[in-house]
């Protein structure tokens, strides 16, 4: 059994590593040749101010006095450039939102499995292409660019990371910082000759990074009076490093400035996905080459922010984020990025129709350069009469279209020349699409079909080892079992065969060959699979639709609740009904309707808000002291007890209270020191951790003795849970963990309810590492069932409080009690954490339901195995590539979340039975005595 689970894990290992190559994959080429405009540039430099985390509404809006936040960039909206909104595309976070600005292109998908701040493929940027670029910020973006420059002139000036504190008195040192190196940097400028000179040298960039708004955002949100000052703060300084620009050259007018950010953030302070407030972003511009404001009667837009911002009368043009880095390119003369994607927003320029018209048509070559190399590429590694080229962009009509462009420029036709390129811009992006994924169904496919194969070979497996099918062997399939390894062996030579000769990547091979040997094992079963016909033309047809009515249905409501949350509600409400649906009712009521109001208290969690959205200390102390009570009803009842572990368990529900006292203390304590701007304490954070620490290791003291176990395993995880809870989430585990007992005792009923005597009584039975060694019954229809309220608990887990419905409901105020100086692994690694803790008891719950209903784990958790896997291939054909990029990650994250929910539940399922069996002493020799 150990070598199938080896297996299984390896198959599912492969099968989620595929929806890295099949649309996790770098959109980028090289080989192209570098395309510029061959006119004079309006500006000599050009200086990028990005401000980290601001939202485009958080800048143009009025305060409630009618005034604006930032005088400055609102003065320059009306008399000296060009507004407009800055689209970005999901996930809305640092370093997508800036490669796509200075360097032309969206995510690099493969980042997500490669890096977190250095993109991990290399790629051209605006700072690369331009004859010098000096920047200062953080040390998390900055360095990005400067290592794939060639050469070196891209510097960079980083303050230390520790700076990046949450908790800080005052976020905004981060803006004060950059601008304050600024002056320092021109100042110096002036009395070092080498300094001066390469300053005042054409196509130069500065950039300003600016985190204090992204981290003042995280830590107070965006509708805070610490957010807010700090946009003032930020328009003050930038007002000054104007000022200086235009002392320092001379009033030249040759500088153009652009001011914008990467990307928002929602209105609980963090950002992610694809919320208007994450995604759009300001995009201000003024200086040379940049057009003056222009006065509109009327605009069409979808929104009414126009009205809201009163500035309805200024003309506003949106742009997508990464056109941007075009923009800057024809600002200063230099080569587009060789990678971008963006088109040109020629409504910016201030320029000659003939410098728009040539712009236009570079930025035309720049695209379809990239088009060509990746259509050539992948003609090289198909076979010829398998070939399917992108036909909206053939040969002659790449010649044809520029040829005519060229002529529309000789002629003066500007516009149409503008409006030509435009076409073919956005034909080559389709082709660029095209190719990009033209091996997505290939793969899709092979994938799709050891999908099925393992499915099928796990449920033959089930019925073979688990059920009182018979399994003997006819003579016909004894001789077919020689021709089927033959045939197998000879369809894996055609696979290597067909891969081989068209050069295919080593992973091409694991996708599909890997299908060859799970189908031969699944036709090796022909016997069971005779068997299992055999048996369902014996069972009634009523019965059968019936319950794979049921099957499939329980299967769409869990596939749905990954879409609508309050499909779990509809689920658990189904549930509080079950015991009326059986005779449980009539056997249990006190039980029964135990499971009914915990199952619709439950149901009200996937209703709210998701977390982080309000947070609310009182529920989390509220919490608390639920599980002082429950600490004290169990030391109560242990008193009452006489045996000789009584001072050792005393003991181990002494320290979980102890630790449940000292987190609502570090909660409030912490929440306090913040609001007062002091930071984190370090005696809090000291206390935290040694909690974390302790709370897997505190449950293995107490007794194996099966509810007190799962009551220490609780109590224990809740210690550390209220540690990192900021509302109502802190009550979610009580109410699971209630429910789960309850279905402890409910599966109890059920078994003796079908006939099966148990041995034992709940109070009596204890964990044990050698509990399944013996199997004890076969499965039944039951048994499905229990698998399936299993899966339902994991999913309930996942989306109850919203912790992962989505990147953005993450709240970085989890985290506070034990680090607030920026780190995202390590804040990801906490939050993961706070995720799996629900997880954690519903496995050690279904631990004991194997254990009180006398089934091997191995037969229930290949059930969950076979629901998880139908699961998992029902999100693998929801997977888009077409729509919103919102859309489409949220598809692919969907698959990703199910088979990783696969593969760890056999890592679950060992801590689980880690929590449940091991058995730890403070002191003397083990006793064999029960509590």
């Amino acid at each position: 059994m150990l070598l199938f689970f080896t297996l299984g894990l390896l198959v599912h290992f492969v099968f989620f590593a595929s929806i890295f190559d099949i649309y996790f994959t770098s959109p980028l080429v090289h080989g192209m040749t570098p395309q510029f405009t061959p006119l004079p540039p309006p500006a000599r430099r050009l200086v990028l101010f990005v401000a980290d985390g601001l939202r485009a509404d958080s800048l143009y809006e009025l305060d409630e006095n009618g005034n604006s936040r930032a005088p400055f960039i609102r003065s320059i909206i009306m008399h000296e450039g060009s507004w407009g909104i800055s689209h970005t595309r999901v996930p809305t976070e640092s370093r997508p939102g800036h490669v796509a600005m200075i360097a032309g292109f969206y995510e690099d998908v493969s980042a997500v499995a490669k890096g977190w701040k250095e993109n991990p493929v290399e790629f051209d940027s605006l700072f690369n292409e331009s004859k010098y670029t000096w920047s200062w910020g953080s040390p998390d973006i900055l360095p990005m660019f400067a290592k794939g420059a060639s050469g070196d002139h891209v510097y960079t000036y980083s303050y230390d990371a520790e700076r990046e504190d949450f908790g800080a008195d005052d976020a905004t040192k981060l803006d004060t910082w950059v601008f304050d190196k600024v002056k320092d940097f021109f100042h110096a400028a002036r009395n070092n000759q080498s300094l001066f000179s390469k300053v005042n040298e054409e196509k130069v960039v500065f950039f300003l990074h600016l985190l204090g708004l992204d981290t003042n955002g995280h830590a107070h949100r965006p509708s805070s009076r610490e957010y807010k000052d700090n946009i003032k703060i930020v328009d003050d300084r930038v007002k000054e490093i104007v000022s200086m620009f235009q002392n320092f050259y001379g009033n030249d007018g040759k500088t153009a400035f652009i001011f914008t950010s990467d990307h928002g953030m929602t209105d609980w302070g963090s950002h992610g996905a694809g919320h208007p407030s994450e995604t759009l972003t300001p995009l201000v511009t003024w200086g040379a080459g940049i057009k003056y404001p222009q006065k509109v009667s009327a605009q069409q837009f979808d929104d009414e922010f126009l009205k809201e911002w009163r500035l309805e009368s200024w003309k506003r043009q949106d742009v997508n984020q990464a056109d941007i880095a075009p923009l800057m390119a024809s600002l200063i003369g230099v080569p587009f990025p060789l990678n971008s994607v963006g088109i040109l927003p020629v409504e910016y320029l201030n320029n000659t129709d003939l410098f728009k018209a040539e712009s236009m048509f570079t930025n035309a070559v720049q695209i379809l350069e990239q088009f060509k190399v990746k259509m050539t590429q992948k003609k090289e590694t198909t076979l010829p009469f398998l070939f399917t080229p992108f036909k909206l962009l053939s040969d002659s009509k790449q010649v044809d279209v520029l040829r005519k462009a060229r002529l529309y420029i000789k002629q003066g036709k500007f516009d149409e020349a503008v409006s030509l390129c435009t076409e073919l811009i956005h034909l080559a992006l389709k082709g660029l699409s095209y190719y990009h994924t033209y091996d997505r169904f290939f793969l899709g496919i092979s994938v799709a079909i050891g999908f099925v194969g393992w499915t099928s070979y796990v449920s033959l497996l089930i019925i073979k080892s688990h059920s009182n099918l018979t399994r003997s062997i006819s003579k016909e399939v004894k001789k077919a079992s020689h021709l089927l390894p033959c045939s197998f062996v000879a369809i894996g030579i055609l696979v290597t065969f067909f891969l081989l000769i068209q050069a295919c990547p080593w992973t091409y091979y694991v996708y599909c060959l890997l299908p060859v040997p799970i189908w031969y094992a699944v036709l090796k079963e022909l016997q069971v699979i005779q068997d299992l016909v055999a048996s369902l033309l014996t069972f009634p047809l009523s019965h059968f639709v019936g319950h794979l009515l049921i099957c499939t249905l329980g299967i769409e409501v869990l596939v749905l609740s990954f879409f609508y949350r309050y499909m779990l509600t509809a689920g658990l409400v189904i549930f509080a009904g079950w015991p009326f649906l059986t005779q449980l009712w009539t056997r249990a009521k006190v039980i029964s309707l135990s499971w009914t109001f915990f199952s619709l208290l439950l149901a009200v969690f996937p209703l709210m808000p998701v977390v982080g959205r309000k947070p609310d200390l009182s529920l989390v102390m509220s919490a608390g002291f639920l599980v002082l009570l429950l600490s004290l009803f169990v030391i109560t009842s242990l008193i009452k007890r006489k045996n000789s572990f009584i001072k050792e368990e005393l003991l181990v529900h002494l320290l979980q209270m102890l630790s449940t006292v000292l987190s609502m203390y570090v909660v409030y304590s912490t929440h306090n020191s913040l609001l007062k701007k002091q930071g984190l304490p370090l005696m809090n954070q000291v206390v935290s951790w040694a909690i974390l620490a302790s709370s897997l290791v505190v449950p293995l003291l107490s007794s194996p003795v099966l509810f007190q176990r799962l009551i220490s395993i609780l109590l224990s995880l809740m210690s550390t849970y209220l540690l990192l809870s900021t509302g109502y989430e802190a009550l979610f585990p009580l109410v699971l963990s209630c429910l789960m007992f309850i279905w402890i005792h409910m599966e109890q009923e059920t078994l003796q309810q079908s006939g099966v005597c148990c041995k034992q009584k709940l109070t009596s039975i204890q964990f044990s590492y050698n509990t399944d060694i013996i199997q004890f019954r076969h499965l039944c229809l039951d048994d499905i069932r229990r698998a399936f309220f299993l899966v339902f608990f994991l999913v309930t887990a996942f989306f109850g409080t919203g912790n992962i419905a989505s990147i953005n409901s993450f709240d970085l105020a989890s985290v506070y009690c034990f680090l607030t100086v920026f780190s995202p692994f390590m804040m990801g690694s906490l939050m993961m954490w706070k995720i799996l803790i629900p997880f954690v008891l519903v496995m050690c719950a279904f631990e004991a339901v194997q254990l009180t209903t006398q089934l091997s784990s191995k037969s229930l958790f290949l059930i969950v195995l076979v629901i998880s896997d139908i699961m998992a291939l029902h999100f693998f054909f929801l997977v888009k590539d077409y729509g919103s990029w919102l859309d489409i990650g949220t598809s692919i994250s969907h698959y990703v979340i199910v088979m990783s929910m696969t593969i760890f539940l056999v890592f679950l399922n060992g801590l689980a039975q880690l929590l449940t069996t091991k058995k730890l002493r403070l002191y003397g020799k083990p006793k064999s005595h029960l509590i």
